[in-house]
């Protein structure tokens, strides 16, 4: 192919690199802008029974102090979803009840940000403290009730504290058990991770010259932000316009609705144009971050090493609200039990509320908490079995042809769709990684002295889109100089899915890739899309581009066979071309088109839903060396081989997985949220919340596996998530053949490496 496959410049990287102003905060501000902060609880939970903004309402700059007596009872989710939305309605824009330290307690909105900020202490809140539950494992059937007021759905029982409850099975799990001739049961868990995207959840909204609310917001969710706004203020969605411009980053922590309604609230109540952005310390607790989970697996394995049985049990945080538990949860079990072959399969889920900060999505959407429990298990057993766990890997891992049942029972939150693996490059990834990293070398090594090299390995798969329920469109409208402006809902997050767009349309039309301009994610000129998450732009938004392509290339022939006045025609590099050897370039196809013989635009507009989501598998190898005096881990090195269909552009897949690289080894090393007794969080910046850095950093090997999905555009599938999902597992593997110390915890700390070596 010309263009899909092949390197293509960013169609936004003139931009970016130039430094233009691009980003949600750089447009000029809007004349008489206010400035809006949030008063946060300092408690974890407690019942406000007293506010006063007297005090605040008297310093100069102060417009408007917003409290939950000036709001209906009204609840919604915050989650960026499809509708009807598979989270719990049990939000509300401010609340008489706070339910985690940094709760909003009041809305100031001032002329300055000092003089919304020294508001905020002048605010008298009387509270009625509550018992606060900060421990998952006694959340459930408590007897203090986080959401005990009515008109909340639950798809659990709020009475219990339980937002969602999952249960599935396929074939009988306790007798495949019985059958097994070996049982293994073990429990891992994750913790509170946040995303730490560069650029900060910010919105700005004003009323355009009709009257209109225009929100202007860094969001993965432009149309969910436009619907949810609309429905909790009652605001026609006809006059609402949501703009997503260039994101820093979102990771799913955009996949959610936090500034937006708040914002447009005071547009509409001043008429003045109001903006929002939270500091760091906010990003970190008050936004949204990983679902701690507790997952005990059991798992019988037959003589012959295949396995006979796989029980899940999940107790999931969710915090203090509810949104995307259920499907964090099902994501969780869906993948994890869509990698092994096995007949007898079972998950039972709770997702549980507690006092602490709320969860949400973040990149992988509980594929790495299931991955950790699985690949720590396997190679748990290949361990006790005395089986080479790559050995143990190829004997049971799904292969082409092969359904998987569990997708079909679990879905996404609601009962999915008949899945089956069509294409498969997994023993190629294996293969590849073993060379790469050297694995029978340092499997063998002989070793003296406290530092101890190990190496590991993990594998994974994860989806493209969400089967039956993710759903993007594309326009594609000619120009008269052969160019085409390409719309699309599609929300790119700084991935560079606007140019892999750009690259799939050009393919199509067979002109080159500067030649396709896009317009993206603007509610009012580009078509509707659900948004970018579950890996679905490339795969689900491509798939419309390419029909509407399609459609557009169809016509150009038409009507330049017509001009042509011959039956037969073809298309070559911006030409239609006779049989005879005449030809007539698109810019002239497109002139006379519009202007003589035809008047007549040639656009086309199509949407694409696919019922299918086949997963992207990877394979990835650590190797990693550990101090056994001090605890200390450094790893030396990662080789991360994916299987993603056709790729669409090179550099931009091998940039994903370079980044989800370092978010999972953050999981697995240095990353958790910290909380004191009475539920405050003790790390709010990234001095005390350590990401990787470029200092910590290993060497990195990508590689890609050649496959062809038949039901993905050019046979591409999803790269968004999985590079995230075995990294952190596929270090704790290599930590224990390094030293034998099998941490099913994390992070891994040093601590944690001396008590298991018994020198702490």
């Amino acid at each position: 192919m010309k263009y899909v496959g092949q390197k293509a410049m960013r169609v936004d990287g003139p931009g970016l690199a130039a430094g233009s102003p691009m980003f949600a905060d750089d447009i000029p501000h809007p004349k008489g802008m206010l400035h809006l902060k949030v008063l946060r609880s300092p408690h974890a939970h407690a019942k406000i029974t007293k506010i006063d903004a007297t005090k605040a309402m008297q310093i100069p700059g102060v417009v408007l102090v917003l409290t939950h007596q000036d709001f209906p009872i009204y609840y919604y989710t915050t989650a960026g979803q499809g509708y009807p939305e598979p989270s719990p309605r049990d939000t509300r824009i401010l609340d008489e009840k706070v339910r985690f330290v940094g709760d909003r307690v009041a809305l100031v909105a001032a002329e300055t940000l000092e003089a919304a900020e020294a508001a905020l202490s002048q605010i008298r809140v009387e509270y009625e403290l509550l018992p606060a539950i900060l421990d998952p494992r006694k959340a459930l059937d408590n007897p203090t009730v986080i959401h005990p007021e009515p008109g909340k759905t639950m798809f659990g029982d709020a009475k219990r504290n339980m937002p969602a409850h999952l249960e599935a099975q396929i074939g009988d799990v306790e007798a495949g058990l019985k059958q097994a001739k070996y049982v293994f049961d073990r429990e891992y868990s994750m913790p509170y991770a946040q995303q730490a995207h560069i650029e900060p959840h910010i919105t700005i909204t004003w009323l355009d010259e009709y009257g209109r609310l225009v929100i202007r917001t860094a969001t993965q969710v432009p149309y969910h932000v436009r619907r949810i706004v609309g429905e909790v203020l009652q605001f026609p969605i006809s006059k609402i316009r949501v703009i997503k411009p260039r994101i820093g980053g979102g990771f799913g922590n955009k996949q959610e609705i936090l500034n937006e309604e708040l914002c447009a609230a005071v547009t509409l109540r001043t008429g003045h144009a109001a903006r929002m952005e939270t500091t760091r310390a906010e990003e970190l607790h008050t936004s949204r971050s990983r679902h701690p989970q507790i997952l005990r697996f059991r798992v019988g394995v037959n003589e012959d090493y295949t396995l006979q049985a796989m029980d899940l049990h999940i107790l999931e945080n969710a915090g203090a609200y509810g949104a995307h538990s259920l499907t964090v949860m099902s994501v969780t079990a869906n993948k994890a039990l869509s990698l092994y072959k096995c007949p007898n399969m079972r998950v039972i889920g709770h997702a549980v509320y507690t006092n602490l900060p709320v969860a949400g999505a973040y990149r992988g959407y509980g594929a790495p908490q299931g991955f950790f429990a699985l690949e720590s298990i396997m190679d748990e057993i290949a361990q006790e079995l005395k089986i080479d766990p790559i050995e143990f890997r190829h004997k049971n891992y799904v292969k082409v042809g092969d359904p998987l049942p569990i997708a079909k029972v679990l879905g996404e939150g609601r009962e999915g769709f008949p899945a089956m693996i069509r294409s498969s490059g997994m023993h190629e990834c294996i293969e590849q990684g073993k060379q790469l990293i050297g694995w029978n070398e340092l499997r063998n090594l002989k070793q003296f002295g406290p530092i101890r090299r190990g190496v590991g390995v993990a594998i994974c798969g994860q989806g493209s889109g969400i089967p039956g329920i993710d759903m993007g469109s594309a326009f594609i409208k000619m120009n008269e100089d052969g160019s085409f402006n390409l719309m699309v809902g599609a929300t790119d997050l700084g991935t560079g899915t606007d140019t892999s767009l750009a690259q799939i349309a050009a393919e199509v039309l067979e002109v080159p890739v500067e030649k396709i301009v896009v317009y993206a994610a603007d509610t009012d000129i580009t078509p509707f899309d659900k948004g970018a998450y579950a890996s679905s732009t490339t795969y689900i938004s491509g798939g419309a581009v390419k029909k509407a392509a399609e459609d557009v290339k169809a016509q150009i022939l038409k009507i330049g066979s017509e001009i042509l006045k011959v039956s037969e025609a073809k298309i070559q590099n911006g030409f239609v071309q006779a049989l005879d050897g005449r030809s007539i370039s698109y810019a002239d196809i497109c002139m006379k088109a519009m202007y003589t013989e035809h008047q007549q635009q040639i656009m086309s507009c199509k949407s694409h839903l696919s019922y299918d989501s086949p997963p992207p598998f990877n394979a990835t190898f650590a190797e990693v060396e550990v101090n056994t005096d001090t605890g200390i881990i450094r790893v030396k090195k990662i080789v991360s081989v994916t299987d993603i269909g056709q790729v669409i552009n090179p550099q931009m897949s091998e940039g994903q997985v370079q980044g989800g690289i370092p978010q999972s080894l953050g999981h697995a090393l240095s990353e958790y949220m910290i909380f004191d007794d009475q539920g405050k969080p003790v790390n709010t910046d990234f001095y005390n919340y350590h990401i990787f850095t470029t200092l910590d950093m290993p060497e990195i090997v990508v590689r890609f596996v050649p496959t062809y999905e038949p039901t993905g555009p050019f046979g591409a599938k999803a790269v968004a998530e999985i590079p995230i999902n075995c990294p952190a597992v596929a270090v704790a593997n290599a930590v224990f053949h390094a030293c034998g110390v099998r941490i099913r915890e994390l992070p891994i700390m040093p601590e944690k490496i001396l008590r298991g070596l018994g020198k702490m």
